[in-house]
């Protein structure tokens, strides 16, 4: 199998990646994956990955070569003394307890409230901050009721892979027809937020749009982590802030 050659990753405590829709058609994402964690450098604490790992996620019992390599892949970090932690997004909000220990990592609930050298951070995958497709937050709140999850998980393999596959052909149609802003975050969703955790950093992904907004209004500040398709992105975390870096796939 051919490496995807990588650029060093920057050293710092906290790295964050999310967005990565890993999937059996794109070996090379699995690829850059595989590479970026076994880059992931000794100075690093703490790996968080903001949901969206996979492509889809019908439930742990749903075995693949895939899926052991990206534990195999993350159980090699976690022993390497790195603490791994793993949020859902709208593809993988299936992804159990069992399935993290595989990893050898934790799941982590947003929003989760990370403190790097005394600065707070607000760490959420992001769909929820885009209120403005009501369609969307519908969908959202069904699939990430526990009874709902509990009855999908009960259904054969099959069943289950059967609906994913309607869902995401009904999702594709749907995003091709909504206006671009509808699916970013709203802003006065952001400001609610910040208003009401009372911490002035987010970092989230999701919206497949890589920024770091400033926010002087609020005096606070919101990084949004890319996709992970021609090229891959993740966010640093130390002392003096964060830094959002890209590289190629």
């Amino acid at each position: 199998m051919l490496s995807t050659v990588l650029p060093a990753i920057l050293a710092a405590p906290v790295l964050l990646i999310s967005d990565l829709h890993l999937q059996e058609s794109r070996p090379d994402l699995t690829r850059a994956f595989v590479d970026f964690i076994a880059r992931v450098p000794a100075q690093c604490r703490e790996l968080f990955i903001l949901g969206d790992l996979f492509e889809l996620w019908i439930g742990d019992d749903a075995d693949s070569p895939l899926a052991e390599t990206v534990a195999a892949s993350l159980r090699a970090l976690s022993g390497r003394g790195v603490n791994i932690h793993l949020m859902h997004g709208n593809r993988d909000f299936l992804i159990g307890e069992a399935y993290a220990a595989r990893c050898g990592a934790s799941l982590i609930h947003e929003p989760y409230r990370l403190q790097v050298d005394g600065a707070d951070w607000l760490l959420l995958h992001g769909d929820a901050l885009c209120t403005d497709d009501k369609p969307y937050q519908e969908f959202r709140e069904m699939v990430r009721d526990p009874a709902w999850q509990r009855d999908f998980l009960s259904r054969p393999l099959a069943e289950r892979q059967a609906w994913a596959d309607r869902a995401r052909q009904a999702s594709k149609a749907a995003t091709a027809g909504k206006p671009a802003e509808i699916m970013d975050v709203n802003a006065a969703a952001v400001a609610r937020l910040i208003t009401e955790s009372g911490c002035q950093r987010i970092l989230h992904g999701h919206t497949h749009r890589p920024a770091v907004h400033e926010l002087p209004s609020l005096a606070a500040k919101r990084v949004v982590l890319g996709d992970w398709n021609r090229q891959g992105w993740y966010a640093a975390i130390d002392g003096t802030g964060a830094v959002l870096l890209d590289f190629p796939i």
